[in-house]
């Protein structure tokens, strides 16, 4: 009983923020259009959140190794959170925006990675799914991204902050409830982060998923203007990106039943080949409703390779060393390929449309799959770092 009372704090922190920052990657597109921004501009304001979360993955994981306590650099993260998007909502102009931006999303970007981190070594800890606990973040975005669509619709996309400003207090809220995960090890210097830059396999593996990574990034920031082109509104984005993250959470509540079953990077390569696949569907796509029934591909392609790219990365450093390398995996998925993706995204839209955009998307996903097998090929006979 106390271990499921000690979990409740961090599935509900999931939930919540998860809940906000659907908010942020399902509608603020739709919001700095409204704001005037066009195709290339809203890349570069998209591009800002990846850039800054280069850094900051890796500094707030640091910290939490450093200091022993992911549970203080998520509490510094939520006020951040709360100060910094009051702030950013306030901009007009692309250039004060991006300022802005770039302090929001110091704060905001290292939150996903931190919880996952947490619920990672909580998971290990007490021989239990890491999927079990990180549903409820799925649960969380999905349900938002279905209320706040509808709500935007009715009332106007240039309302988002009040949602994101509710969730983001719960999950200050929760952040003070939560147990800290205890590594009975010597405090880390910074001289030991440099176990992971001598990594081959952590550090190889990185560059192979890029590929993957760049792909999905570039559809979550832009599917939302991609439905928007093909005619669909505000509710229709939140509908999409719900029967997408509904089959995420099922991915990863189920996660127990048959991840186990073989090597994590089997299932990265299969979600590679799905990854190609849905993004040449959604390439034919002349109707948002075409898009939104596909969705479902959401959890077959991101839930499967998040999953396993993140238990593979947890075999590859040490347990001192977990939510630094964590949030470096996360810097990259997140931070490189969010860069590349929304800069390279924008300027297509803007030039070609969705439609070729996607195909694009298909032949990088493709490339991705090849290198994840190539990874697979050379480092099959290596073994995971040391504990």
């Amino acid at each position: 009983m106390a271990t499921k009372e000690s979990l409740l704090p961090l599935k509900m922190l999931l939930f919540s923020f998860h809940a906000a920052n659907t908010i942020i990657l399902s509608f603020l597109p739709l919001y700095l259009a409204y704001k005037g921004l066009n195709g290339t501009e809203i890349g570069w304001v998209l591009a800002i959140g990846p850039l800054a979360s280069i850094f900051a993955q890796p500094f707030w994981g640091y910290m939490s190794d450093k200091y022993k306590s992911v549970k203080k650099s998520l509490l510094y993260c939520v006020i951040g959170l709360l100060i910094f998007s009051t702030l950013f909502f306030q901009m007009s102009g692309l250039i004060p925006i991006m300022f802005m931006g770039a302090l929001f999303y110091f704060f905001t970007s290292p939150i996903g990675g931190l919880g996952d981190s947490l619920a990672q070594r909580r998971a290990n800890d007490i021989g239990i799914s890491f999927g079990t606990i990180r549903t409820w973040g799925s649960i969380g975005f999905a349900i938002s991204s279905l209320i706040i669509g509808k709500t935007l619709s009715t009332y106007g996309v240039q309302h988002m902050i009040w949602p994101y400003l509710f969730f983001g207090f719960i999950a200050l809220l929760v952040v003070l409830r939560l147990k800290d995960v205890k590594v009975e090890s010597a405090p880390v210097k910074l001289k030991d982060v440099g176990i992971l830059m001598k990594n081959k396999s952590f550090l190889f593996f990185l560059m192979a998923i890029v590929f993957l990574s760049v792909a999905h990034r570039t559809n979550d920031s832009f599917i939302g203007l991609y439905i928007s082109e093909l005619g669909g509104s505000e509710a229709l984005v939140g509908l999409g990106w719900f029967v997408g993250v509904a089959s995420e959470a099922l991915i990863f509540a189920f996660a127990g039943f048959w991840f186990r079953k073989f090597h994590p990077l089997f299932f990265v390569m299969i979600a590679g080949i799905l990854y190609s696949i849905r993004w040449f569907i959604y390439g034919l796509a002349d109707d948002p409703m075409f898009v939104i029934g596909l969705q479902f591909l959401h959890g077959l392609t991101f839930g499967i390779f998040y999953l396993a790219a993140l238990d593979y990365v947890t075999r590859l450093i040490p347990k001192s060393l977990q939510s630094t390398g964590h949030l470096v995996y996360y810097a990259v998925f997140f931070g490189i390929s969010g860069i590349i993706g929304s800069l390279g995204g924008g300027a297509i839209m803007d030039h070609f449309g969705g439609g070729t955009l996607y195909y694009i998307l298909g032949f990088i996903s493709l490339a991705g799959t090849i290198s994840i097998f190539i990874y697979h090929v050379a480092f099959s006979g290596r073994r995971a770092i040391q504990r």
